[in-house]
């Protein structure tokens, strides 16, 4: 069991792991860190966390495991202060929806102290955001992606996979660079076809928003994420996903082929085609 489990960043995905740890009985003692105290109260007032600070080094003194539940870039930043003050055998894993350059900063700081990192991805969310919206089965049944190095120890690997297990998600691992292509052609890439759907049909008909019905709404859902997350994202991963923005150009100029030369057969063949790559998605 986790003696102190520091969570950083108590939101929507912090604090869904704080009160799974909480139900779970993971941890006998839970401490959330953040920025502002008002927006800790909540957690504090219901039981999930034990202790709520506005100080970093404060919160994670004393924690064997702690949790970066910040945004990609602040997940960055943080490692280092992280580093500095958490106490010698402690483990940090982070919840970052790219992993590549926040596993090369772990890295880089492993030299100097005797702390273990491993990078983690819970493909769980919403487009809603906050402590508010915080549940504890979010990631039952969800995908977590961790993300070893050749210098991860793998007892830290065992703990951490285990730790995620405990919550109810199914773990996978991938070495960092696959993961950040993997994400961006399977996660950042709908969100940014999302927002330019949104965006292309009010350019198109500023009123048939108006009449958008389910097939819409939700093909559209993620547009409505937070942008000030997602743009840190898309520009962490802007690499991966710049590339993957081309092989979706290419795949809608073969349809737009196909539609223009008004072949019936070659157009169904290629929707036959999509339709079956699309049934084998569990």
């Amino acid at each position: 069991m986790i003696r102190q489990l520091a969570i950083v960043g108590v939101g929507l995905l912090g604090g869904s792991v704080a009160k799974a740890a909480r139900l779970g009985g993971l941890a006998h003692r839970i401490v959330g860190i953040g920025r502002d105290a008002g927006r800790l109260r909540p957690a504090l007032d219901d039981g999930t966390l034990d202790l709520a600070v506005t100080e970093l080094d404060a919160g994670v003194r004393e924690a064997d495991f702690v949790l970066l539940a910040a945004p990609v870039l602040t997940i960055e930043g943080l490692l280092e202060r992280v580093w500095r003050a958490a106490p010698d055998g402690a483990l940090i894993t982070d919840v970052g929806s790219t992993k590549r350059n926040i596993v090369r900063a772990a890295e880089r700081l492993a030299a100097t102290r005797s702390l273990s990192f491993v990078g983690s991805h819970p493909l769980a969310g919403s487009e809603q955001a906050g402590y508010r919206v915080a549940r504890a089965d979010l990631f039952r049944g969800a995908t977590v992606v961790v993300t070893p190095t050749e210098a991860t120890e793998l007892g830290a690997l065992k703990k951490t996979t285990e730790f995620w297990e405990a919550l109810g998600a199914r773990v996978s691992s991938l070495d960092p660079e696959t993961h950040d292509r993997t994400v961006a052609a399977i996660s950042h890439l709908p969100h940014l076809i999302a927002c330019a759907l949104v965006d292309g049909a009010a350019r198109v008909e500023p009123s048939a928003l108006e009449l958008a019905a389910r097939g819409f709404r939700d093909t559209t859902r993620i547009a409505a994420g937070d942008p000030d997350m997602w743009t840190e994202i898309f520009l962490a991963n802007r690499d991966a996903l710049s590339a993957t923005v081309e092989a979706f150009r290419e795949a809608l100029a073969d349809l737009q082929r196909a539609i223009d030369a008004g072949q019936a057969d070659a157009l169904r063949a290629v929707l036959a085609r999509i339709k079956a790559t699309r049934e084998q998605v569990r």
